[in-house]
Parts: C-alpha cells; sequence; structure tokens
C-alpha cells in the first residue's frame, strides 16, 4: 500500500519540538536563576545574561514554535486537503534548514555574535538561509493547498497561510541591511525610524508567528480532540480577517514616550484595544467547541491542555490591549510586568496549545491508539499550570510594584526610592519566577520521556514483514 500522506517530515518536526522545548526553557530556567543568583554567570561572557536571554527567546520562539508549525501545518494541510505534501524534497529541505538555522543561532548568540534587534538577531548569513527556507516552507504549503482533492479551505490553513506571508515579509524588511563581514552587518534604518520597523516586526511577529499560526493550529485540534464541529465556522472566518486587518497597525504600543511621533503611538494604542474583540472572539469559538461535551475536561487531559491555552490567550489578550493604554504603560513599562505578560502568552497559551496538540498528533501519526502514559500526561498538565500561574503571577506583583517604586516622590520632588531598593524588594519574586520556571522544565522533560516510550511501544507493536516461500 503507498502511503497517502508524507509524516515523515511531520514526526521529524514533531520530535524536534520537544527536544529544542527542553533546551530553551532549560536556558530560561538558567537565566531565571541568573536574576535570583548573579553569580551564576561565573564571569563568562558567553555564559552572561545579556547573551543567553536572546537564546532562550529565539530558542523557545523559532525552535520550539516554530518546529510546532512546521508540524502541525504539514499535518493539518494534508488531511483538511486530501493531499500529499507538495515535494518531498522541498518539505526536507524545509527541516534540515530550519535545523540548521537553530544550531547557527544557538553558537553564534553565546559569541556575541547578533544584530541586537529584538527577535531578529540572528546575522545576515542566517537572515538569507531564512529566507531561503521561509520561501520553501511557502512552496510546500501553497503547492498542497493547490493540488487539494476538495473545493473548500479550512479555515485553519488561513491563519497558516497569513502567518507564512506575513513572516516572509516582516523577516525581509526588518532585515534588510549593509554586511561589512561574514559575522557583521549594519541595518539601513536608523534612530525612530529603525524603531518603528523594530516594533512593526517585532509584534507582528507576536502577531502571525505566536498568534495566527497557532490559531490555525486550535481550530484544528480542539474539534479533533473534543469530537465536535467548530462553535461557530462564520465566526472563524469573522475572527481571521478581522485579526489580519487590525495586528498589523498595533507594533506603535512598544515605544509609548520615546522619539516616535505622537500620532503614532495614539494609532498603535487605538488598534491594540480594538485587536481585544477578535481575539476574544477566536477564544470563545474555540471554548464553545466543547458546548455538550464539557464532562470530557473531567477525564481528558489533551483536551485540558487545549481549553487551558484558550483561556491563556484570553487573558493575554485582554492584557495587552490594557497595557498599550498611554497611562497604563507609564506604570507598566521597562517592569517585570511586561515580562509577567509575554510569559502568560508564550507558555500559558503557545506553550499549551503546541503540547495539548502535540499529544493528540503523535499517537495518530505512529497508528496508536493514543500516547503511552495517560498518567503522565495529566500530572504534565498540572505542574505545568502550576508553574505557569507562580511564574506570571510572581512577575505582575513584582511589575506593579516596581513600577510604583519607581514613579514615587518626595514632597520636594526628589524620587522616594533608589532603583537598588525597588532591586531588593524585587528578589522573592525571582526565587518564585525561578521555582515556576522549574516546574515548566521539569513538565517538559515528561512530555520527552512519554513521547520515547510511545515511539518505543509503536516499533514493538509494528507488523513483522513475513516472505512467503516460492511455490515449485
Amino acid at each position: 500500500m503507498v502511503e497517502t500522506y508524507n509524516d515523515k517530515v511531520v514526526k521529524q518536526f514533531t520530535v524536534m519540538t520537544v527536544v529544542w522545548g527542553v533546551v530553551g526553557m532549560l536556558v530560561g530556567v538558567f537565566i531565571a536563576a541568573q536574576l535570583a543568583w548573579p553569580w551564576l554567570n561565573f564571569d563568562l561572557p558567553w555564559l552572561s545574561y545579556g547573551r543567553l536571554r536572546p537564546l532562550h527567546t529565539n530558542a523557545v520562539i523559532f525552535a520550539f514554535g516554530g518546529s510546532s508549525l512546521f508540524a502541525t501545518s504539514y499535518y493539518i494541510v494534508q488531511r483538511t486537503c486530501h493531499a500529499r505534501l507538495f515535494c518531498d524534497k522541498l518539505a526536507a529541505f524545509t527541516f534540515w534548514g530550519w535545523q540548521a538555522v537553530i544550531v547557527a543561532v544557538a553558537i553564534t548568540y553565546p559569541l556575541g555574535i547578533t544584530q541586537s534587534k529584538e527577535y531578529a538577531e540572528p546575522e545576515w548569513p542566517i537572515d538569507v538561509l531564512i529566507t531561503l527556507v521561509w520561501v520553501a516552507y511557502g512552496v510546500v504549503f501553497f503547492g498542497t493547498i493547490a493540488r487539494r482533492k476538495v473545493g473548500h479551505i479550512y479555515v485553519a490553513n488561513w491563519f497558516f497561510a497569513a502567518y507564512i506571508i506575513t513572516i516572509a515579509l516582516l523577516h525581509i524588511v526588518n532585515n534588510l541591511a549593509l554586511p561589512v563581514s561574514w559575522t557583521k552587518s549594519y541595518v539601513i534604518y536608523s534612530g525612530a525610524v529603525d524603531a518603528m520597523v523594530q516594533w512593526w516586526y517585532g509584534h507582528n511577529a507576536v502577531g502571525f508567528f505566536l498568534t495566527a499560526g497557532f490559531l490555525g493550529m486550535m481550530y484544528y485540534f480542539v474539534p479533533k480532540q473534543a469530537q465536535r464541529p467548530v462553535y461557530s465556522y462564520r465566526l472563524s472566518i469573522v475572527h481571521f480577517w478581522a485579526l489580519i486587518a487590525i495586528y498589523m497597525w498595533a507594533g506603535p504600543h512598544h515605544l509609548h514616550y520615546t522619539a516616535l511621533p505622537d500620532w503614532a503611538q495614539s494609532l498603535g494604542m487605538v488598534f491594540s484595544l480594538i485587536l481585544l474583540a477578535p481575539s476574544w472572539g477566536g477564544m470563545i469559538n474555540g471554548m464553545m467547541t466543547l458546548s455538550g461535551v464539557w464532562h470530557k475536561l473531567r477525564t481528558d487531559p489533551i483536551l485540558r491542555f487545549l481549553i487551558v491555552s484558550l483561556s491563556f490567550y484570553g487573558m493575554s489578550t485582554f492584557e495587552g490591549p490594557m497595557m498599550s493604554i498611554k497611562t497604563v504603560n507609564a506604570l507598566s513599562h521597562y517592569t517585570d510586568w511586561t515580562i509577567g505578560h509575554v510569559h502568560a502568552g508564550a507558555l500559558g497559551w503557545v506553550a499549551m496549545i503546541i503540547i495539548g496538540s502535540i499529544y493528540c498528533l503523535y499517537p495518530r501519526l505512529l497508528k496508536l491508539p493514543g500516547m503511552y502514559s495517560t498518567r503522565a500526561i495529566e500530572v504534565h498538565f498540572w505542574v505545568m499550570t502550576i508553574g505557569v500561574v507562580l511564574y506570571i503571577a510572581s512577575m505582575w506583583i513584582a511589575g506593579v510594584m516596581q513600577g510604583l517604586m519607581w514613579r514615587a516622590t518626595n514632597a520636594d520632588g526628589t524620587l522616594a526610592y533608589t532603583f537598588v531598593e525597588s532591586l531588593k524588594l524585587s528578589y522573592p519574586y525571582y526565587y518564585v519566577r525561578f521555582l515556576g520556571g522549574v516546574l515548566v522544565l521539569a513538565g517538559m522533560l515528561l512530555m520527552l520521556w512519554n513521547l520515547w516510550k510511545t515511539a518505543q511501544q509503536a516499533r514493538d507493536t509494528a507488523p513483522i514483514a513475513v516472505i512467503a516461500p516460492a511455490h515449485a
């Protein structure tokens, strides 16, 4: 029997998703420990916080998150289009090319070879490789849609398509630079223009890489795991068009009270507030898909991962617009409140939807009825949830405290507290954040073990080919 779908590349990306998840979160736990115990940098430049922090963000966003997007988009587009991936060799190139990008980043960042642009730190040779891989990805994805056996294009593929196109645009424009050596280049923009382009890129990396792509995941795996149709297909289409039309304008909210013109800052704030509507429309659509089967949350930990991720998505997409209001931003900016917000989205929404999707996807790839240990998934859910709550709650409290201390003044107008005093009072929250990170990392290690045991189970139960004797 000829295999209908190309699941080899899906398996490869799925396994590397979990591997890079462990690596990225391990680096995150280490730098969280450095903030609590600064001597852990050991006075080594390649272990300093300033070099490891971008390594952590890129490993979690692009290695862990990116690999999961490749895996799930390739899996979903084949099933919803009833067609094999377009060009197996190009699909294989996207896997090996993306892993090469990740390894190159892991080598160059600790050496201090970066562009120093948030979420866009790789130097120009790596950026060129990213572009080649991304173009190949687009050819494979859209080629598969073009050869589909059904007329309808399922909404998950709309979200994947939007994220692929938009990330290509963002990456190329933000990384226009003049190389002066193999390890150094200078961006063509300057001053406020560079800041505006960077945060047009930076926030839309959140909006399309970390939101649109994962909404594609949500619109497939939530109905699949719940065994229910999407609550409202019409709402999903409205959600799609509203989200992609509005998100592109929200970037300036990262630049309040800077040299950016006031009208641009206000534009970013207004569009950020409008974003609340489509974001919550998508969250409600995903959650209401469980109408009639809410009882499954008691017994299905995979569904619990998926639905709790949606609750974090709703919370993050309420908090983000609120923090974009100038008066709130005056309190929150540069504080650990922002760190709490980012991780509510990155750990609560992104990581949990990835984990739930992979637990749903992996046994199906191996032709098994389920993962090796449902009990391990249950434990993972609670360990992860407690870890995320400890992390974000500690950062929220620390951030509000820092913001209030920094703006407090005496009767004569002088500052009531020094920066060092606010830092000293932040230490208890840094310990709690470290504990939360350890729990999240422990959950990822448990997941890696569960995947390995499931793969072992698939090998043990695989049918043995028997060669019939030739007849005389």
